[in-house]
């Protein structure tokens, strides 16, 4: 294989809706370029693309699959992505290390809502789109209500390239407005043929290309004003301008193939070939210093690793991008995150589970290598003295969570192996050991995501574990202001323990000025403030602690401990056990024995001290709150609004998003346990959503005393 230049390389990713057709259209492109000599099915379980057991199992893409062609004398590297909303992170992953995104449209349904995610994020990530619609053969397709649904979606940049003259099972030909001819396959695909467009589609024809001129002309100015003078331009100078609004985003191609019959694939990888950028044509990416780095073939060697595969009989398969210089097998390398030392073995060029030993690859090219040391996903590899890291890739908030547990007990610390190892195959599934809920729990994008988690665990691991429910991180605080004190004392020979702690406990919130006076019973304690600390709790909110002890009550040695005494009631509060928060604490008087008062005494008189003094004053339970977005087509909008108000959800407002309806919510966490299968039976598997964390709220009263109840007959059960 030829080592290929900068300039003659474009990365592409294959992205759309689960059902769309990549995978099909992957073995097309791989049989078209030679790669393959014959093609498989998703059916047959033989593509290379989805090649993983998993995968063939469920008969879903899982993970982004790497694979090129070559073509007229240029290399295109793909990635195909999984369709699924639950591995969005392979589309993330793609689209961050590839300059143009295909997406393929079911010629069934037009744009549907995973269409949407997807575009959403080649928006955020300012790449080039080209639209795709595929299964033209089928029998409820209708080209021209999905170009149309693509124009209301995604405004009127949707420029048609091609189109159709029959769909249906008797598709076999398409009217190609760049070229202006009309391309026919035999029934069973294969090769087209070229022919003159017949006298009945002309006038569509020539309206479609005037339109098509027209949108490639608007890029530059040299073609616009050739334009205006001839309203013409010669095919070239069409790709040119197209091109160039590729790069501004100014417009989005429509294509048309039949990828199950091999129709139109050739024709879509020569228009891949002549009118999507390259590598050198795109905007540079900036290394977490913020300095652009130019793919420059010349210019320092330096890799990013942005993804690792597990396979069989193989191990770790780690796949990068070469951002600067060039990489060759032998290159001795460091890696930035990690500081270890790497020597390159063998590098090739990807084809799913097929690897082509290359010499070299050039910045801007895809590869993969094997049996590296201490290389993660996310990792840099530099040359010597070049130091530069890469972080540009940012992942969504999970979505669906459940903690995880080993059936044996002794496969516990294996099954803690194997997830972490997971993970570098797929960001997106987190892993959090929880001290606060005593649980390890495992976070993904939805529940066929961690399902597909399980089934690997349970097939290529062999361990069995099961799922639950993750418990809620509530939170308690308190309503009121209190007072309490507690003496500790103790004699049992030689030096005895005594500490004797006054406080007064009351709500914190910001801002809040020191106090001067309080008033208990009738009496009135006035405050003369020492010293003051701030505390930000790890796990939310604030502890200020004040002393106010005067007269040398408690010796200023002591505070440490007293303070020692109040964060340990803080992380195991009186209701639920939970973490206490925004909280002040003024310690105004006390007592202390000459011989028998140390850190200890005082330590144990503070935390009774404080819980009782908690109790009085009025606690309550948070919950954490969060920002819900939920985008669904009008047609189930009264369903899903009523079910969110059957969570406790509120409302907040609602808008319009390229055809589907965007609601807006706050909702409990505790709510959120199985939105994610909830909403997909709702609305047929149409609507998806994204959450953040926003605040803690007090809970209602009546699932306060259930949490309450429940936290007891618990602690009886420990007993």
């Amino acid at each position: 294989m030829k080592v290929y230049q900068t300039n003659e390389i474009k990365n592409i990713a294959l992205i759309g809706s689960a059902g769309s057709g990549k995978t099909t259209l992957a073995e097309s492109i791989l049989f078209e370029a030679g790669i393959i000599r014959r093609r498989g099915t998703v059916e047959a379980k033989n593509t290379v693309s989805d090649y993983f057991p998993v995968e063939q199992e469920y008969g879903y893409s899982v993970f982004p699959t790497v694979f090129h062609a070559e073509w007229n004398n240029k290399k295109l590297n793909f990635i195909d992505c999984p369709g699924s909303d639950d591995f969005v992170g392979g589309a993330i992953t793609a689209l961050n290390v590839t300059d143009q995104a295909v997406i393929t449209v079911n010629g069934q349904y037009g744009p549907e809502v995973g269409t949407m995610n997807t575009f959403r994020v080649t928006e955020k990530n300012n790449k080039p789109v080209i639209f795709v619609i595929n299964q033209l053969d089928r029998d409820n397709c209708d080209f021209e209500t999905v170009v149309n649904n693509l124009r209301d979606t995604f405004g009127p940049k949707c420029i048609e390239v091609q189109y159709p003259t029959a769909t249906g099972v008797g598709f076999n030909a398409v009217i190609d407005v760049l070229l202006m001819k009309k391309l026919t396959w035999k029934a069973d695909g294969g090769a087209h043929t070229i022919e003159d467009i017949p006298a009945e589609e002309m006038d569509k024809a020539e309206e479609l290309h005037a339109a098509l001129v027209e949108a490639a002309a608007e890029n530059d100015e040299a073609l616009m004003e050739k334009f205006f003078e001839t309203e013409q331009l010669e095919p070239d100078e069409i790709r040119e301008g197209i091109r160039k609004g590729l790069i501004s985003r100014s417009m989005f191609p429509i294509l048309c193939v039949c990828a199950g019959k091999n129709m139109g694939v050739s024709r879509l990888l020569e228009f891949l070939g002549n009118v999507v950028p390259f590598v050198d044509e795109m905007p540079k990416v900036k290394n977490t210093s913020g300095v652009e780095v130019a793919p420059d073939s010349n210019g320092p060697e330096s890799l990013f690793f942005f993804k690792t595969g597990m396979e069989p009989h193989i191990g770790e398969v780690s796949y990068f991008k070469v951002m600067s210089g060039s990489v060759k097998p032998g290159d001795d390398l460091t890696n930035a995150d990690r500081g270890s030392k790497e020597r390159m073995g063998q590098i090739f060029a990807c084809a799913g589970s097929n690897r082509i030993n290359v010499d070299e690859l050039k910045a801007g090219d895809i590869g993969c290598t094997v049996k590296l040391k201490d290389v993660k996903t996310g990792n840099t590899l530099n040359a010597k003295d070049v130091d530069q890291k890469f972080n540009f890739i940012k992942y969504p908030n999970s979505k669906y969570s459940r903690a995880i547990k080993a059936v044996n007990e002794s496969d516990t610390e294996k099954l803690m192996a194997a997830v972490l190892k997971m993970r570098q195959e797929d960001p997106t599934w987190v892993v959090e050991q929880s001290k606060e809920l005593k649980q390890t729990i495992i976070h993904g994008q939805g529940e066929f995501h961690l399902r597909t988690l399980k089934w690997r665990l349970e097939n290529n691991e062999k361990i069995a574990v099961t799922y639950e429910e993750p418990k809620i991180p509530y939170r308690e605080t308190i309503t009121k202001t209190a007072r309490a004190d507690y003496r500790h004392k103790k004699q049992s020979g030689g030096a005895g323990q005594f500490g004797e702690v006054h406080l007064i406990v009351e709500p914190y919130t910001d801002g809040m000025p020191d106090p001067v006076v309080y008033k208990f019973g009738g009496q009135e304690f006035k405050m003369n403030i020492k010293s003051r600390e701030e505390i930000d709790l790890e796990w939310g909110g604030k502890l200020v602690f004040l002393n106010s002890v005067v007269g040398g009550a408690i010796d200023t040695r002591f505070m440490p401990a007293i303070l020692k005494g109040v964060m340990e009631r803080m992380e195991t509060g009186p209701l639920t056990g939970s973490y206490a928060r925004d909280v002040r604490v003024i310690v105004y008087d006390g007592k202390m024995h000459p011989v028998d008062s140390n850190e200890l005494s005082f330590m144990l008189a503070a935390r009774n001290a404080f819980s009782k003094a908690f109790k009085d004053a009025g606690p309550k339970i948070l919950e954490p709150i969060y920002d819900l977005e939920v985008l669904v087509p009008a047609d189930y909008m009264g369903d899903v609004m009523g079910d969110l108000q059957g969570r406790r959800a509120i409302i907040m407002g609602m808008d319009t998003e390229g055809g589907y309806q965007k609601l807006n919510a706050k909702i409990p966490l505790k709510e959120l346990a199985s939105y994610s299968i909830a909403l997909s039976s709702l609305t047929g598997g149409r609507a998806s959503f994204n959450t953040t964390f926003s605040s803690y709220e007090l809970v209602p009263n009546d699932i306060q005393q259930a949490l309450i109840k429940q936290h007891e007959e618990e602690m009886k059960e420990e007993d």
